[in-house]
Formats: structure tokens, sequence, C-alpha cells
């Protein structure tokens, strides 16, 4: 379990939630902080079905701690870069589906950090920006790999180039998020989602969360045969039969009805 004082991790069932607490500073990501998110991540009980990232405060986060930004060399620069992304690939490649609940600032890292996530619910006081461009540097948490698949390589160019910020409703239309939902709502919104994600499969959850990505950035025929491989090993599990059955006998709930 994390003891970071920024970082909570509370488990309630199957459900884990995460919340960066740094509300004072926005819930700025420190280094600390990020290896903080990483070990929660690698740690979660085996119990934990699906977790809720979320931040305290107005903000979800505002990004990367200026303050501690350093003058470093190439070769020092390479290295935090990358441990960045070995802590966010605990968020998309972890053990659990993670569901954040957008709010207030999403920006710069934290945009990185949120599309680390599988699903996001924003509500409407989420605003998204990348400043690194005015500032000076490049995204370096993984930005420029999953926030092009989102919302395109243009638009995350554009929002580099020019500053541009995306308000709530037209964030969820460009991409950022699935849901939008009222202001003070997201987290009560992602919890819901987070519990009824828990109750699938395992193994359909983790064909969602390691193959799928990865099938649609393969050729077509090599996407195929990953499909055909993960469909076979996840409908061979004994909890996933038991569900067919369940479906053919009557016992199982109808398409559009809870």
């Amino acid at each position: 379990m994390t003891t970071h004082p920024d970082l909570q991790l509370d488990i309630d069932g199957d459900l884990a939630v995460v919340r960066l607490n740094r509300p004072a500073k926005r819930n700025a990501l420190s280094d600390g902080l990020v290896l903080a998110v990483r070990d929660a991540f690698q740690t979660l009980p085996a119990t934990v079905r699906a977790a809720v990232l979320a931040g305290a405060g107005d903000h979800f986060c505002a990004g990367l701690d200026l303050s501690e930004l350093k003058e470093r060399d190439a070769g020092a620069g390479l290295h935090h870069s990358r441990m960045w992304h070995a802590a966010l690939e605990q968020v998309q490649y972890g053990p659990v589906p993670v569901i954040a609940a957008l709010h207030g600032a999403v920006v710069g890292g934290g945009l990185e950090l949120a599309a680390a996530c599988h699903i996001r619910v924003a509500d409407d006081t989420t605003f998204y920006a990348l400043p690194e461009g005015a500032r000076g540097i490049f995204v370096g948490g993984g930005g420029a790999v999953r926030i092009p698949r989102l919302i395109g390589a243009a638009r995350m160019a554009d929002m580099m180039m020019t500053g541009r910020v995306y308000q709530a409703e037209e964030g969820e239309r460009a991409g950022f998020a699935q849901y939008l939902v009222p202001a003070g709502t997201a987290f009560d919104r992602a919890v819901e989602i987070a519990r009824r994600v828990a109750q699938n499969a395992p193994l359909t959850n983790y064909a969602l969360m390691h193959a799928l990505p990865r099938i649609a950035e393969q050729p077509a025929d090599q996407g195929f045969l990953t499909e055909a491989l993960m469909a076979a090993i996840a409908q061979s599990a004994p909890e996933a039969k038991q569900r067919v059955r369940d479906f053919l006998e009557g016992r199982a709930a109808k398409i559009g009805k809870s």
C-alpha cells in the first residue's frame, strides 16, 4: 500500500479509489507523487476488480510541478521521461480497468495521466490544455503517444502551438472524455461505472485493457490473429462458460436492462 502523503488509496470491496491529494498545488505532479501512483497500482490487492482515479479539491491535476523542473542534460531528461512512462504504464497496463473522474484542470501531465486511464468521466468544470509549447518544453509522460489516439495529432499540435484550451463540452466532443456530467458529479458517476466494470469477467477486462489497444495498432492480419487468440483464451475461462450458460438458460440480464 502507498504511504505517500499526497496520494490517498481507499479499498471498498472490489473497488479501489486512488486520489491525488495535493489540492493546495492543484494536484501538481511531483516525481514522488508520480512514483506513488505507480506503486499504488502495482500493489493493489488481488480482490480489486476496478479502480477510480480522482483528484482532491477543485482540480483533477494541473500537470507537472514546475518547482521540480530542473536543468537536465539530455541523458537525465531521457531517464526522467522514461520514469514517467514506467509509472503510467502501471495505470494503462496494470491489473484492473481505471476510470478517471475529471474536474477543473486536466492540464499537461494531468492530461497525460488521464489519457492513461481506460474510461474518462468529465464534469462541466473540466478544461484541457497542453501549455508545454509556451514553456519551451515538450510532453514527456507519454502524451505524444496517448493523446493523439484520443483526439488526433493535428488537434494536439494545435493545442501545443497555440495554447488552445478545450472546455468541457467541446473536449468531450473532441474525444478527451467518454462521459460528460453536471458539475460535482464526475466522481459518483465514475464509481458507478467502475462498479459495473468490476462485474465483468476478469479475462474480458484484461483483453480490453491489454489486447485491444495493441490490436488497434497492428496490421490487420496480425490483429485478426491476436483477436482470435484472445477470444479463445477468454471463452475458455470457467467464469465465461458459466456466464454463457446463464444467458442460454435465461438467468442473465437482457441487453438494455441492469
